[in-house]
């Protein structure tokens, strides 16, 4: 990954750091990632779209990875992360861009194109269909275990995530997410638990990927990470002065889920997806399910991924012959 290229932006007073290949005058993708990820979880993706003629950029978000940590980081927001994206597409002088997305990154990315339609010329989210921002109570018929529902109360998480190092903490959460339950604890049990020391990495994620996530969270810490998705799940946006009540996205979307992610059992997520409510929200939505695959499809089978999103990207450059 000699090619990729690193730098740092200042953004809203933070240093934002950045992962990038592909030529500046190429159409330019950005890759958001989510949890417990960083810029790297885009690794095979970005390789491959430069090689096809495309301009990868893809963020550490504030608080993760290599850059800043904001001074204070429990207040940091959904908001925030939006404007840095817009911040940094400016900075990069890039008039119109492709957005790939996944997990929490899918919020990020779907309401920096509803604020800026203008900019987008397609959006691709992993994991994480169109949710209208500001919708309560999608997780309260899941029990108090439940991880978000455990990771959303202050002091806990951060106790259950200090008593182990940063690379065990990463190493637990990608062998939970991977499997196609909905990680629940018992009532005096923690998250962490649910896996035992002795349980193997995922096939498809090597222990140099873990000492890469492991060394970039030892630095970033969990602080920005629980705020951002988990403690800001219900933010409603209102600064941005977006009309929540009828949210539409115009340009094209791809969402692609793996058929045994864990998050398509949550309550009412498959009838949802299947759900003319969605459409109206979405109506040029396409989506593409993998048989085999969990939470980290981009991981997981990195060459089917790539060739779904090149498939997308190629099909919708000509209406965007201004990308730069």
């Amino acid at each position: 990954m000699e090619e990729i290229k690193h730098s740092y932006i200042k953004v809203n007073g933070l240093n934002l750091h950045v992962a990038e290949i592909g030529s500046e005058s190429s159409p330019a993708v950005i890759f958001l990632h989510g949890f417990p990820e960083i810029w790297y979880t885009w690794r095979h993706q970005m390789i491959e779209v430069a090689k096809a003629g495309y301009r990868a950029v893809a963020p550490d978000y504030r608080g993760y990875g290599l850059s800043d940590i904001p001074a204070e980081p429990e207040k940091t927001s959904f908001t925030d992360l939006v404007k840095d994206t817009a911040s940094i597409i400016d900075h990069l002088n890039i008039s119109k861009v492709f957005v790939i997305s996944k997990d929490f990154g899918g919020k990020v990315g779907y309401v920096f194109a509803l604020l800026h339609p203008e900019k987008i010329a397609g959006v691709i989210a992993l994991g994480s269909p169109f949710v209208r921002p500001g919708a309560t109570g999608i997780f309260t018929a899941l029990p108090e275990g439940f991880y978000i529902r455990r990771w959303q109360k202050p002091g806990r998480a951060e106790a259950e995530f200090g008593r182990l190092d940063a690379k065990t903490v990463v190493r637990n959460i990608y062998i939970l997410f991977s499997k196609s339950e909905i990680p629940i604890a018992a009532e005096n049990q923690e998250i962490m638990d649910l896996v035992e020391p002795s349980n193997p990495l995922p096939s498809w994620f090597t222990e140099e990927d873990l000492s890469a996530y492991g060394a970039l969270y030892e630095k970033s810490g969990f602080q920005t990470a629980l705020q951002v998705p988990y403690r800001s799940i219900h933010e409603k946006f209102e600064s941005l002065k977006l009309d929540l009540n009828d949210p539409k996205i115009e340009a094209p979307v791809l969402l692609i889920m793996g058929e045994k992610d864990y998050s398509l059992k949550f309550p009412g997520m498959q009838e949802y997806m299947k759900s003319k409510e969605l459409k109206k929200y979405v109506p040029k939505l396409e989506i593409i399910y993998l048989a085999e695959g969990c939470h980290f499809v981009q991981e997981q089978f990195p060459n089917e991924v790539n060739r779904l999103i090149l498939n997308f990207l190629d099909r919708n450059k000509t209406s965007a012959s201004e990308l730069a």
